[in-house]
């Protein structure tokens, strides 16, 4: 992963004494608010419901053990001993004091760790596939270009105050898109030409809140050397039509839609035609630069340990069953990717105690080169573990709570903090993941139905992409009382859809019922091998519609 040079190291710790001046005036009445509104964003601080909430910027889910102990000592210290994970695979601390929060980022600096631009409306953390690097069917390491685009965005001038927040994604597996990229304000799926070449193809105005859209295409293939250059035109255009005077139509989305998909690719042609050749365009010099600091880990020649786990698999079923569902294939023979699950229910989805982080840290250390991955789904990976270190890894692992072998299924839920937290929220998410994780305890029920992916967001800000749920939860507000919306058939992976509403809203209680018809019409109706999303793409809504509504 990247680390800092000197100066990275100097920009950080200049940052962390520029906001720890601005706290200071704030704290002491000389900046009011509405001046230290933009400060505090730009550098991952919010208002919440309760407390200030602290958004940590982990670049494309990378983390290093040491990274993970800092951040177990600053929930301790600072916070109520707990963290979460979000699903732009940053990390967030629900308790800080704003008096203490200089400090934080000044214990985070030490450890090349920052909250720059995880919030305001400027370009956020670049996201990508949580098993890139590792994974057999990628065409190339998306990481170094998640890099490149974060270091050339970082406190960009011209891109510091845009009409809304901004989001970018990278995914380089032809198979799969585990990184949303259709969701995205931009979307990259490295591809190669008919000549071999490898370039992007280029997706701009996807994104959920109050008007969910997929992205469309606007550039089937862009040359690798003309990333930044394009982009750069993008967001040019961006910040010349998009409309500031009001932020519920301010997002790129919006202005794709409004221009056209077709005209706004024109315009950003045109502008692109300007810059292209400017020296913000790359070279494969720096390109190169980027990917030496993504260099393999120090793997041991190895075979596949096919018959020892075969063994261990006859002998514990409940190995066999994890095993099967949180552990991938390398592309590096006799080792294997571990999805570590945050879900074990009663625990709200993406949290992590302090002591979790060092058994994490501990992990990573222990069994993969001592880094681990933040993803999407509010999961952490350990990306290289031996095979014949799997059965000794999950006898660890089980009593830490990180072992529960729903992976993709029903209960690994995506859920938002909610009202428990946010001041946005119309509606808790928390209680509804636990109720519906609590309702659907049975693994063997789980693997029957297979995957299905169940998304709750408290609010239409959709911090927990219900729109892309295959069943979608919505907090929505109703006269002072919290009630839930349901949507169905959405997906953020390559057959990217935003789910259609089913109709009116329900109370918190009947959700657990709701949830249970919607999966009764699924089992009824699906022929041999077909999930949830097909089996919904073929009968359509109204099945499900007659059943929940009886």
């Amino acid at each position: 992963m990247y680390v800092y040079d000197e100066h990275d190291r100097q920009f950080a710790v200049e940052r962390v004494a520029q906001f720890r001046d601005q706290t200071g005036r704030a704290l002491a009445g000389e900046l009011e608010e509405d001046e230290f509104l933009p400060l505090r964003l730009q550098n991952g601080l919010y208002v919440q419901r309760l407390a200030p909430m602290l958004r940590i910027a982990v670049p494309y889910g990378m983390m290093r053990s040491a990274q993970l102990r800092r951040l177990a000592r600053i929930t301790r210290d600072y916070d109520k001993g707990y963290a979460h994970f979000t699903t732009r695979q940053n990390v967030q601390l629900n308790w800080p004091e704003l008096k203490d929060v200089p400090d934080i980022l000044a214990e985070l600096a030490e450890v090349e760790m920052h909250a720059n631009q995880t919030s305001g409306n400027c370009i956020r953390n670049t996201t990508t596939d949580q098993f890139s690097g590792v994974q057999a069917d990628e065409l190339v390491d998306p990481r170094p270009y998640c890099e490149i685009i974060r270091q050339w965005s970082t406190f960009h001038p011209e891109f510091a105050f845009l009409p809304r927040k901004f989001k970018i994604a990278v995914n380089s597996s032809e198979k799969t898109d585990r990184a949303a990229i259709q969701v995205h304000d931009i979307g990259l799926q490295i591809v190669r030409n008919e000549a071999g070449e490898l370039g992007f193809k280029v997706h701009v105005g996807g994104g959920l809140g109050r008007t969910p859209m997929v992205s469309p295409v606007i550039r089937e293939f862009l040359p690798e050397l003309d990333l930044l250059t394009y982009l750069e035109a993008v967001l040019r255009v961006y910040n010349r039509y998009g409309r500031r005077d009001n932020k519920f139509k301010a997002r790129i989305k919006i202005l794709v839609k409004a221009l056209t998909p077709a005209a706004f690719a024109e315009k950003v042609e045109a502008e692109w035609a300007h810059i292209k050749d400017s020296p913000t365009r790359l070279t494969h010099d720096a390109i190169e630069r980027i990917q030496a600091y993504f260099t393999e880990p120090d793997y041991a020649t190895l075979n596949n340990a096919t018959d020892l786990l075969a063994e261990q698999r006859f002998e514990n079923r409940q190995f066999d069953q994890w095993l099967t569902h949180n552990v991938d294939n390398h592309k590096k023979p006799g080792y294997a990717i571990v999805t570590l699950t945050m879900k074990k229910t009663g625990i709200p989805p993406g949290d992590v105690t302090d002591r979790q982080l060092e058994q994490i840290a501990d992990l990573a250390d222990n069994y993969s080169f001592g880094e681990v991955r933040v993803t999407h789904q509010q999961n952490v990976v350990l990306a290289d573990v031996r095979q014949d270190q799997l059965f000794e890894l999950w006898q660890a692992i089980t009593p830490m709570g990180f072992a529960t072998a729903n992976l993709n299924m029903l209960t690994d839920i995506i859920c938002c903090p909610g009202g428990d937290y946010c001041a946005l929220a119309n509606a808790k998410s928390i209680p509804v993941a636990e109720a519906i994780q609590r309702r659907f305890d049975d693994l063997d029920y789980l693997y029957d139905l297979g995957a299905i992916d169940l998304n709750i967001s408290g609010c239409m800000n959709a911090c927990g992409h219900h729109h892309v749920g295959n069943i979608g939860v919505l907090g929505v507000d109703k006269k002072g009382e919290e009630f839930y919306q349901i949507s169905l058939g959405g997906s953020s992976h390559h057959d990217a859809s935003i789910g259609k509403i089913l109709g009116p809203s329900f109370a918190q209680e009947d959700m657990p019922d709701v949830v249970s018809k919607i999966i009764d019409v699924y089992v009824e109706k699906r022929t041999e091998e077909e999930s949830f999303l097909e089996t919904y793409r073929r009968v359509g809504i109204e099945p499900f519609k007659e059943r929940v509504y009886a």
